[in-house]
């Protein structure tokens, strides 16, 4: 299917690895030019080498940012100012329930996560009505849908996310703009397999048994999702094909969140 995504330009947060890097590999296979932005300039020139032999005709501009930072935030909203499509994936939030979480890391999450979602939605937003024409991708996180005590941060942080990614998605269309999110499930990033050795070096005194970790969830079909079934996703959702969609969550899990067992 073509997207009609060829010739567009989109900036990618995130994207020197995991979710963010499988969104740009899979839009510059659309033919989008690209931003990518991601703290570690060293990470990103490697992204921009492989999506460049993957995708030779198109072009990738690099931004080293530190999206929690707010001076850093408006200076890569100044400097992609013409992006078509803007997909915010920065930022990720510890575990850690509500009495062992301090205020520190509460504010350092969320001024990722969320002010640097928010903040950078605001400053496109602004520009793509002026324009009449855009699209805002927030990739969230299945956590605001799958409460979850021991991850307060992520629970509560995603579940605001919606709520803003819902309410700006309302209006975004009175002025040809839209505005959507997606909740990934579990992914198979190197961040998750981190996670899944860590559990198993507790559980069985080895992390090479992380793949037991896995199975041990009850996963729909007994995995993790792979960072390109989001990434394909985040396509269609920026192209013209859903043009009539705007204001909702797309939750990509297998049909986890609504598993009892």
């Amino acid at each position: 299917m073509d997207l009609g995504l060829k010739g567009k330009r989109a900036l990618v947060t995130g994207a020197s690895k995991g979710i963010g890097m499988a969104v740009a590999r899979t839009l510059a296979a659309e033919g989008c030019h690209l931003n990518i932005a991601a703290r570690g300039i060293e990470a990103l020139e490697k992204a921009r080498e492989t999506l460049r032999e993957s995708a030779p005709d198109v072009d990738v501009l690099i931004n080293s940012a530190d999206l929690s930072r707010r001076d850093d935030q408006e200076r890569l909203a100044q400097a992609c100012s013409e992006v078509d499509i803007l997909v915010n994936n920065a930022g990720s939030n510890p575990a850690g329930n509500l009495e062992d979480t301090s205020d520190e890391v509460w504010r350092e999450s969320w001024d990722l996560k969320v002010f640097g979602y928010i903040n950078l939605c605001r400053s496109f937003y602004r520009v793509m009505k002026q324009r009449r024409a855009g699209v805002i991708v927030n990739i969230i996180g299945y956590a605001g849908e799958r409460l979850n005590a021991r991850y307060i941060i992520g629970t509560t942080s995603n579940a605001a996310l919606m709520a803003f990614t819902r309410s700006v998605g309302s209006q975004a269309p009175d002025f040809n703009v839209r505005v959507v999110g997606i909740n990934p499930g579990y992914t198979a990033t190197d961040r998750a397999e981190g996670v899944m050795r860590t559990i198993s070096e507790k559980q069985f005194g080895s992390a090479d048994r992380w793949r037991d970790v896995e199975r041990g969830l009850n996963l729909p079909f007994g995995r993790m999702a792979q960072p390109s079934e989001i990434a394909n996703v985040v396509a269609f959702l920026v192209s013209p094909r859903a043009s009539y969609v705007s204001g909702t969550i797309v939750t990509v899990d297998g049909g986890a969140t609504n598993r009892n067992g």
